[in-house]
Formats: structure tokens, C-alpha cells, sequence
């Protein structure tokens, strides 16, 4: 049993990278608000819409890109974590081009969680929120994870404060679990 109640966070519209603060854009969605809109890219160059997956829950991680450590290890933690969930779409998002998230999950048999890019309408970073609007990671995503019910209700809402620190794995896939039994 998990320490860790997930609920409705406050919200934060800054995050620190390093010892400097950096504001985030505009407003974050709150658990029960309803996600917005948002057109990703594949590997292969298609687009899709958050509102085409089927699945009855979504996990969401934004990330600011996969050529980092701390975004890699997210990645490989997912991609074990959400392999062992069915009915569960796990998107890691960046504004990184397909060609590089094509190639590290080809170099990292990344198969359970897909890697999409936000680079081509920027809506995810700009309609949940989470760009960064200054400093070395301006237009870039603040690490943070939402997770998405069957109705397309957020769940569940985190923005990490210190880009360099990971996610709460625990509390995800507890609410993981608890809306796949809805």
C-alpha cells in the first residue's frame, strides 16, 4: 500500500532547473478537469490526436528530451512498469524529432510505452501547460505526468519541481490501476 494519497496537487507554474526558477506556460489542467486536445507525431511522421486512442487509460509524461539521462531512465522505468498493465497507452512526449526517439527505442527495445513528438503544433506543452518559458530549456516540456481516464478526465496531475528528478512511479500506477478497474 502506497504512502502517497494522489490527489489534486497545487498547481506550480515555475520548476526549477538547477538552482535557477523557470516559469511554466499558462494553466495546468486539475484532476477532474477535462484533458485538452492534442496532436502528436510517430516515428514514422503520422499524426494522431490524444482523442483517437482507444484505450481506457492514458498516461501522459512529458518530458524535455530523450538525449538526457534522467529522461532515459524515465523511459526504461516506464516502458518495464507499463508492460505489465493491459488497456493502458503510455505516451512520452517531447519536442524531439521522430528521427531521435525512432532511434532510441530501436537501441533500447523500448516496446511498451511509444515516444511521440510535440514539435510540429506544440499543443501538449502549450494547452496542459508545461512549456518552459526561460532559461536553457525555453520551449521545452517540464517533466510531469498525467493520467487520463476512458472519458478523458485527468486523474491524476504532476509536475515534477526539479526538471533532474523523476517522476512518483508508485502514485502513477496506483491510479494506473485504479481507473483500469472502472
Amino acid at each position: 500500500m502506497l504512502k502517497f494519497a494522489p490527489k489534486s496537487i497545487s498547481m506550480i507554474n515555475s520548476i526549477k532547473i538547477g538552482d535557477k526558477s523557470v516559469k511554466l506556460m499558462g494553466e495546468i489542467p486539475k484532476v477532474g478537469d477535462e484533458a485538452p486536445e492534442a496532436t502528436f507525431v510517430r516515428n514514422d511522421m503520422s499524426e494522431f490526436s490524444l482523442y483517437d486512442i482507444n484505450e481506457p487509460v492514458k498516461v501522459l509524461l512529458g518530458i524535455p528530451s530523450i538525449d538526457t539521462g534522467v529522461c532515459q531512465k524515465q523511459t526504461r522505468i516506464f516502458n518495464e512498469m507499463m508492460g505489465e498493465f493491459e488497456g493502458v497507452k503510455t505516451l512520452i512526449i517531447s519536442r524531439d524529432l521522430p528521427y531521435a526517439l525512432k532511434r532510441f527505442c530501436g537501441a533500447e527495445g523500448i516496446a511498451n510505452v511509444e515516444l511521440v513528438s510535440d514539435y510540429r503544433y506544440n499543443d501538449f506543452n502549450q494547452d496542459f501547460g508545461v512549456e518552459i518559458m526561460d532559461g536553457t530549456m525555453k520551449g521545452l516540456s517540464a517533466r510531469c505526468a498525467f493520467v487520463v481516464d476512458k472519458d478523458f478526465i485527468i486523474r491524476y496531475v504532476e509536475i515534477v519541481p526539479i526538471i533532474g528528478n523523476e517522476p512518483n512511479y508508485e502514485a502513477i500506477a496506483e491510479v494506473v490501476q485504479k481507473y483500469l478497474k472502472k
